[in-house]
């Protein structure tokens, strides 16, 4: 029962969510970066530098355009997690890579997760702007692994095999829908206090 009673008494804000969404991303994106790294045979600190390159790269790339101090300089939990990420893999690579499918989801639901958080920060920035918007989830979602497969001389698979831009365009016309139609629905309630 003090389960409850701590259920009860803390409660979640909204930026907490998003900051705890953001580090699964960074860590989804983070493990994919060290198997691909170890598949590429590089050593340890070539393992933990594509980890954190693919977990922070898109939203530095973000911050960085527009104009803000990026999160994963001015939080260092963001780096500390794609270490540890990379650290873990390292050791436990050879009992994970038979269950690669499953960090595939991991990606997936990181690339979910990512738009939508590159999308929040610029709605919050520029509104209903729908390229910043655009510009700002695309670059969260895809800019690690962009930058991951470059490092391993790949082609970005976003690019060539994937359904990865495509989904992150549709989840940010979704998102903007919602916005809007969020937006309309609060202003029908004001309208109906007048």
């Amino acid at each position: 029962m003090w389960f409850l009673y701590l259920l009860t008494e803390f409660s979640f804000t909204s930026e907490f969510f998003i900051y705890v969404l953001d580090l699964f991303g960074t860590v989804a994106f983070a493990i994919t970066g060290a198997f691909k790294a170890i598949e590429r045979k590089f050593d340890v600190v070539g393992i933990l530098l594509l980890a954190t390159i693919t977990g922070v790269a898109g939203g530095t790339i973000r911050d960085v355009i527009l104009g803000r101090i990026p999160n994963s300089i001015s939080d260092p939990t963001y780096v500390i997690v794609t270490i540890a990420s990379g650290i873990v893999i390292f050791f436990l690579y050879s009992h994970l890579k038979k269950h690669w499918n499953l960090f595939l989801k991991f990606d997936a639901i990181g690339l979910g997760v990512f738009t939508i958080i590159g999308a929040t920060f610029a709605y919050n920035i520029f509104g209903l702007n729908f390229l910043a918007i655009l510009l700002a989830g695309i670059l969260t979602a895809v800019g690690g692994g962009i930058l991951r497969d470059i490092f391993v001389n790949q082609v970005p698979i976003v690019f060539v095999k994937e359904f990865y831009l495509s989904a992150s365009f549709i989840g940010i016309v979704y998102f903007l829908l919602f916005c809007i139609l969020q937006m309309n629905y609060t202003m029908l309630l004001l309208l109906e206090l007048f």
